[in-house]
C-alpha cells in the first residue's frame, strides 16, 4: 500500500513538473538555463529557441516584423548554445539536430509568406541553423582519432 502511494505521489508530482514547464515564459526558461547544469541546458536551450520560434511566427502573422526579427535571433542564438552545450557534454545531440532540422523547416515556412524586404533575417537564420545541423552531424559521427591509434 505505501509503495503505491508513494508510486502515485511521484506520478503526480511529475505531472504538475511537466505542466509547469508549458505554462513558463521565455524570461523564466531563460534564467533556468543559466543556472541548469551542463547535462540540461541543451533541452532548455531547445525550448526557448522553439518558444521563439512560436513567437516569431505569431509575431510575423500580426505585423510585428520588428520584434519578430528579434525572436528569429533568440531562435539561433538558443540553438547555438543547446549545439554548444550538447557538444561539451556528449548528450542529447541527435535530438538536437533533430529539433534544429524542424526549426530550419518551419522558418522555411515562415519566410514563405512574409514580403521580400522581411525575408533576410529568416533567411540567415536558416542558414545558421544548417550550419549548426552540420556542426552536430560531424560531431556525432566523429571517429574517435584516440580509439583509432590504439
Amino acid at each position: 500500500m505505501r509503495r503505491l502511494t508513494i508510486s502515485i505521489f511521484l506520478i503526480t508530482f511529475t505531472l504538475n513538473l511537466c505542466a509547469a514547464a508549458k505554462d513558463e515564459t521565455v524570461a523564466e526558461l531563460k534564467s533556468r538555463f543559466e543556472s541548469a547544469r551542463p547535462e540540461n541546458r541543451p533541452e532548455l536551450a531547445i525550448q526557448i529557441a522553439q518558444h521563439q520560434l512560436r513567437n516569431a511566427d505569431k509575431l510575423y502573422s500580426d505585423g510585428n516584423v520588428e520584434q519578430a526579427a528579434a525572436a528569429v535571433a533568440d531562435i539561433v542564438t538558443y540553438s547555438e548554445k543547446a549545439q554548444d552545450a550538447a557538444t561539451q557534454t556528449k548528450k542529447h545531440l541527435k535530438d538536437i539536430e533533430i529539433d534544429v532540422r524542424k526549426m530550419a523547416e518551419k522558418l522555411r515556412d515562415i519566410k514563405r509568406t512574409l514580403a521580400f524586404e522581411d525575408q533576410a533575417p529568416v533567411e540567415q537564420a536558416i542558414r545558421r541553423l544548417e550550419d549548426i545541423r552540420t556542426t552536430l552531424l560531424k560531431e556525432m559521427f566523429a571517429k574517435d582519432t584516440k580509439k583509432e591509434k590504439k
